[in-house]
């Protein structure tokens, strides 16, 4: 997949913090080192369900959980045929995980600097001494004249740690062989070692408190710029200020900033019909925190018609924001001010199309709707640590799996976010399917239509980003 360049990685690490840090200088002052992710690089916490996935995968596959308890971890999501993770610990990358579709699991795809946490008891090979050089330096396969010992679990395509016979990690890759196939072999590739770039990585103990506090002076910054953004933008515009809120940790961060910039202002919120319980449970949730008036416009009666006369809404071909989102938001801005300015949780490293976006803009379908982004230049984890810092109550569904909130059967969700949803809201899922079932009937489209999730891409026309976050 190719790399996608949103902005500057700005993810950093302190070695003696144990902490990720967003600028150059520990607020302990000791100097950081720049975290190798793969582009964009919007990396963000990984929560306690996301570590008890990841430690369920890696021990079903190597019979060692990957991610200790008391150690911070991020998640980094890449580009991918469908969902891919990078998994950060001690400032490295240690690996990854992957979900499968067709097989409806997730594969781990380790580092060497795994070794640094686990120790395999699954799915390794032992290599002679004098292979070691080759494989550590050069990334040579782990050929049948330098195998020593291979686990009997190993079956062909499986990842596997390349491990010395003191039982240190000098590698990690793919098996092009079973292990009974592996015995009987003279010559020829046993393992195709992963080419993977050197990276330190220094384990110790840490909380996301302590990452606050090392991050203190770059919070600082940022929020200082965006209220300064916020309160030049309302002196130059006099609509009624407000911000756009969707329950989601983006638009949760632009809310703190505007109340410190502009004090109490109303929320616009667009019920769906489509959301999350846990999503309207944070609007309410927020607005009795901050004692704010909450604008309520819900049309879910026009998503159900549209579904029935064009099918459900695509990648590609996303009328559901309009229907439900920015044609209801237009008409409660008219009926209660005319128009208004609107401050909305958009940032740079979202997509190229929020990249490319001017900061203060009107969208063609909210003519009503001035909106602007203070948080445009922030990164993900600008916003979790803002987000900690200011210990406001964000939605409880980041901590179950899913790295974006929004209607429950968005197109652009992957389908390894159908899977976890399916495990925690299985009736949502199951209502949604039914109505693409008939769909699907109606139209005689495929048998493994709704499984592949071939529904989610039409190829009839351009995407539609929504400017409601």
């Amino acid at each position: 997949m190719p790399r996608i360049y949103l902005g500057k990685i700005l993810l950093r690490w302190c070695d003696a913090c144990h902490a990720p840090v967003l600028s150059g200088v520990c607020a302990c002052g000791a100097p950081t080192r720049p975290v190798a992710v793969t582009p964009p690089g919007d990396a963000r916490p990984a929560f306690p369900d996301d570590i008890e996935r990841i430690n369920r995968i890696f021990r079903d596959h190597f019979g060692a959980a990957l991610i200790p308890e008391g150690h911070i971890a991020l998640l980094n999501k890449v580009p991918a045929d469908d969902r891919m993770d990078e998994i950060v610990l001690g400032g490295a990358v240690v690996g990854a995980v992957r979900y499968i579709p067709d097989e409806r699991r997730w594969e781990p795809l380790p580092r060497p600097a795994a070794a640094k946490y686990l120790r395999p008891t699954k799915r390794y090979v032992v290599v002679d001494d004098g292979a070691i050089p080759s494989i550590r330096e050069s990334g040579a396969s782990v050929l049948a004249p330098g195998l020593v010992s291979i686990d009997p679990a190993v079956a062909e395509g499986d990842e596997v740690f390349i491990l010395t016979k003191a039982g240190d990690c000098i590698g990690v890759g793919r098996a092009k062989v079973d292990a009974a196939t592996a015995g009987t072999m003279e010559r020829g590739v046993i393992v195709r070692t992963r080419k993977n770039v050197q990276s330190v990585c220094v384990p110790g103990e840490a909380t996301w408190d302590d990452a606050v506090r090392a991050n203190e002076p770059a919070l600082a910054d940022y929020e200082a710029k965006s209220i300064r953004f916020v309160r030049e933008v309302a002196e130059q515009n006099r609509e009624r200020p407000t911000v756009s809120y969707s329950g989601g940790k983006d638009s949760l961060a632009t809310l703190l900033v505007v109340l410190k910039a502009l004090g109490p202002v109303p929320l616009l919120f667009a019920d769906t019909g489509l959301e999350f319980p846990e999503t309207c449970e944070n609007v309410d949730a927020v607005a009795e925190r901050y004692g704010l008036e909450v604008l309520r416009v819900r049309d879910d009666e026009t998503f159900w018609k549209t579904f029935e006369e064009s099918g459900p809404p695509a990648v590609d071909n996303r009328w559901c924001c309009k229907v439900c989102k920015l044609h209801p938001v237009g008409r409660l801005i008219g009926e209660n001010w005319g128009e208004c300015l609107s401050f909305i949780g958009q940032r740079k490293y979202e997509s190229v199309k929020r990249m490319q976006s001017r900061r203060v803009w009107r969208n063609a379908h909210v003519p009503e709707q001035l909106s602007a982004a203070p948080i445009q230049q922030w990164t993900a984890m600008h916003v979790w640590l803002y987000i900690f810092r200011e210990k406001a109550p964000y939605n409880t569904l980041y901590e179950r799996g899913l790295d974006r909130i929004g209607c429950f059967m968005c197109p652009s969700s992957d389908l390894a976010t159908f899977a976890i949803i399916g495990d925690s809201h299985p009736e949502l899922l199951e209502m949604w399917n039914e109505n693409l079932a008939r769909w699907q009937e109606n139209r005689g489209l495929p048998d493994d239509w709704i499984e592949r999730g071939l529904w989610r891409k039409r190829g009839d026309a351009d995407e539609e980003e929504d400017s409601y976050n």
